[in-house]
C-alpha cells in the first residue's frame, strides 16, 4: 500500500462514515427512536469495511481480502440484527434520550453534530479492516488463522453474552442480571467486542508491512469508546438510576469489563 492509496482509503472511509451517520441523524429524527442510530452505525461500518477490503488499495491477495470482508460482514450481521431486535422493543435508547432532554429545542442540531463526531471516531475501526485486508503477503498464513480465531472468540462471546441477557429479561425475574457471563463481568458483551477488534491487527501485522501498525488503532479506539465515552459510563449511570443499591452491590462484587470471579465468591 502506497502513501497515495493509504490517503485514498482514509478519505473514502471518512466520507462513507460521515454519510452513514448523517443518515442515522435523519432516521432518528423521522422515527423519534434514537436506538436506530446504532443500527445504522453498525451497518454503515460493516459496509464501509467490506468495500475497503475489496477495493484495490494494496497488494493483498484476493483470498485475504475476501476473508477480511467476510469477517466484517459477519460482525455487521450479528451485531446489527441484535441491536435492531432490541430497538424494536424500546421507544428510546436511554443514553441518547438523556442527551436529547438536556439539549432541549437544540436537540436536532446537537444530535447531528454528535453523530458526525461518532463518524470521525469510527475511522480507525474501518481503517483497521482495510489495512488487514491489504497485507501484501502472497498467501494466507498463521497471522490470518490467528486473526480468524480471535475474531471467532470475540463474536461467539459477544453473542453468548447478548443471548444470556435477553433470556434474563424474558424470564420476568427483574432486577440486575448476574447470571452466566454477567456474573463475571458487568459488561461481557463490551469485553468480547474489544477482543473481536483485536483480530484485525493480528492479521495486519507482519510480512514487513509498516501500514499494519496503524491497525492497532482499531482495538484501542473501540476500547476507549466503550470504557470511557459512549459505552460503560452512560450505561452504568442509567443502571444506577434504575436499580439503585442493587446495582451498587453488583458493581462492588463484579468486574467492570474483564471477566473474573466475583469478589466474595466461594471457590
Amino acid at each position: 500500500m502506497t502513501v497515495t492509496s493509504f490517503a485514498t482509503a482514509l478519505a473514502l472511509v471518512a466520507a462513507a462514515m460521515s454519510a452513514f451517520m448523517a443518515l442515522a441523524a435523519v432516521v432518528e429524527r423521522r422515527t423519534g427512536n434514537s436506538g436506530w442510530i446504532d443500527v445504522v452505525w453498525t451497518i454503515g461500518l460493516g459496509l464501509t469495511g467490506i468495500a475497503g477490503a475489496l477495493l484495490p488499495f494494496g497488494a493483498g491477495p484476493m483470498s485475504r481480502r475476501l476473508l477480511v470482508a467476510g469477517l466484517a460482514l459477519a460482525w455487521g450481521l450479528r451485531l446489527g440484527q441484535h441491536i435492531a431486535r432490541r430497538t424494536t422493543g424500546i421507544t428510546e435508547d436511554p443514553r441518547y434520550a438523556r442527551l436529547k432532554r438536556d439539549w432541549g429545542s437544540d436537540a436536532p442540531r446537537q444530535m447531528a453534530r454528535l453523530l458526525q463526531m461518532q463518524a470521525l471516531a469510527s475511522i480507525p475501526l474501518a481503517l483497521g479492516i482495510v489495512l488487514a485486508a491489504h497485507r501484501p503477503a502472497p498467501a494466507l498464513s498463521w497471522n490470518d488463522i490467528a486473526g480468524l480465531a480471535v475474531f471467532a472468540a470475540g463474536l461467539t462471546g459477544g453473542a453468548l453474552a447478548d443471548r444470556q441477557l435477553r433470556a434474563f429479561s424474558r424470564s420476568g425475574h427483574g432486577g440486575v442480571c448476574d447470571r452466566g457471563l454477567w456474573r463475571w463481568s458487568r459488561h461481557p458483551n463490551y469485553f468480547f467486542e474489544c477482543v473481536l477488534w483485536c483480530s484485525y491487527p493480528v492479521i495486519a501485522l507482519g510480512s514487513g508491512y509498516p501500514w499494519g501498525w496503524f491497525a492497532l488503532l482499531a482495538p484501542a479506539c473501540i476500547t476507549l469508546l466503550l470504557t470511557r465515552i459512549s459505552g460503560i459510563p452512560p450505561l452504568e449511570e442509567h443502571m444506577l438510576a434504575k436499580h439503585g443499591d442493587a446495582y451498587r452491590a453488583y458493581q462492588r462484587r463484579t468486574s467492570a469489563l474483564i471477566p473474573q470471579p466475583p469478589k466474595g465468591a466461594t471457590p
